[in-house]
């Protein structure tokens, strides 16, 4: 499962970061939400934003509107894939202050800072994002509102804690710590949020994540992730999912949401788009590394599931 996700959240450019070490002593309470000014170190105009919170030390109870509060131990993390405001505090039944009143920035562009609290049992957290700039992932439209993940359970544990470490050293010193470093942490803490999330999902519960879960049409997904322009039809995907054609079709429509060739062709229009606008490649070029004969073929597809010929979308994404 964790290969299927880190391509699909490679491919929406997902890049992430810390932004706030907040130190807090019993009793507190705080409301926030992550803005876009948080991120400009990393992203200029961010159109989906997931908080998360790593509890170093203490615990946080988390509420959100219209939720159970989440008590959340040292050693886990919590994160909002919708970034909705909520509320962080030591315990039930304090008024919260607003977050950002509280912010002292760092003078020399460090790691900003939150000292509060009534001088009781410490809390000490490190309040990140991760950010991309499309405004629709599918496997995050699938994610509940809040996620708690216990990172010393986690699958890839051992990198965490190193990045993590890396990390923590740096905001000590009051730098931000390198950011491929925390993209890559803050990627990993989703993997495994998403992971066992859908690992707990239920037969009788919809969404495309239960399709990872799922041993014929996960290996399907991850083939077509992996060899993007091999000329994928539904009789050979069939066949790599051990299951009949007719079968692997309804199954697949069924947890995805898309029949397994306009999926694939979704995924390679999302592709194309990262080389448009990210790289000078050719558009002939790009067209055959995503699996088209020519670009005239590529031009076509494009501009069918897009609205605009590459060529076009590409000078829009340069004028903006």
């Amino acid at each position: 499962m964790s290969d299927v996700l880190s391509d699909i959240l490679r491919s929406t450019r997902l890049r992430g970061g810390v932004f706030l070490d907040a130190r807090l002593t019993a009793p507190w309470a705080i409301s926030s939400v992550v803005t876009a000014e948080a991120c400009n170190a990393l992203l200029s105009r961010p159109s989906h934003l997931i908080a998360y919170h790593m509890v170093i030390e203490g615990h946080v109870v988390l509420s959100v509107d219209g939720e159970a509060e989440t008590r959340v131990e040292a050693g886990e993390i919590a994160l909002l894939p919708r970034n909705d405001a909520h509320v962080g505090a030591s315990g039930a039944g304090i008024a919260p202050v607003d977050g950002y009143s509280l912010i002292e920035t760092s003078p020399d562009g460090g790691v900003a800072r939150i000292n509060y609290g009534g001088g009781g049992a410490p809390t000490r957290l490190f309040c990140g994002f991760l950010g991309c700039e499309d405004s629709y992932n599918p496997l995050i439209a699938a994610l509940p509102r809040l996620l708690t993940i216990d990172m010393r359970q986690a699958a890839s544990k051992d990198l965490v804690e190193t990045s993590l470490r890396y990390a923590a050293n740096e905001i000590v010193e009051g730098r931000l710590a390198d950011s491929s470093v925390l993209s890559r942490l803050s990627e990993l803490l989703l993997i495994e949020a998403v992971r066992h999330y859908a690992e707990r999902l239920d037969e009788n519960q919809a969404g495309g994540l239960r399709a990872l879960n799922d041993p014929g049409i996960g290996r399907a997904l991850a083939l077509m992730h992996r060899n993007i322009a091999e000329p994928w039809t539904a009789e050979r995907l069939a066949g790599e999912a051990a299951m009949s054609r007719s079968a692997f079709m309804d199954r697949f429509t069924s947890l995805v949401g898309l029949p397994p060739i306009k999926y694939l062709t979704s995924w390679r229009m999302e592709t194309a788009k990262i080389h448009l606008g990210e790289t000078r490649k050719s558009i002939a070029e790009i067209g055959y590394a995503i699996g088209y004969e020519s670009e005239e073929a590529f031009s076509r597809a494009f501009k069918r599931e897009i609205g605009l010929p590459p060529s076009q979308w590409r000078e829009r994404q340069s004028g903006r």
